[in-house]
């Protein structure tokens, strides 16, 4: 799982390198993304242009990660598909 981020103010913007996140890679996608945010800023803006396919454990991990920022963070999700599995998700 890559996941790359870089931080600007108080905003880390994290990119998601992988076609899928689904029960495969979930786990490593939730350990890289408490690693990428420990010293982040308030906003997390992560962008799943890359990614064509979430399944539930996908899901799961990402509402896991939005969990870790607690209510002060705030994550916002970027690059999400019209036409793949993703569009339920970016459309709440």
């Amino acid at each position: 799982m890559e996941l790359t981020g870089e931080a600007r103010g108080d905003t880390t913007y994290l990119c998601v390198g992988a076609a899928r996140i689904d029960a495969s890679s979930a786990i490593q996608f939730k350990d890289k993304f408490r690693e990428a945010v420990q010293d982040g800023g308030a906003r997390i803006l992560l962008d799943l242009g890359r990614v064509e396919f979430l399944d539930s454990s996908g899901l799961g991990a990402v509402v896991a990660a939005m969990k870790l920022l607690g209510p002060e963070r705030k994550l916002e999700l970027a690059g999400c598909r019209e036409h793949s599995e993703l569009t339920g998700l970016c459309t709440i």
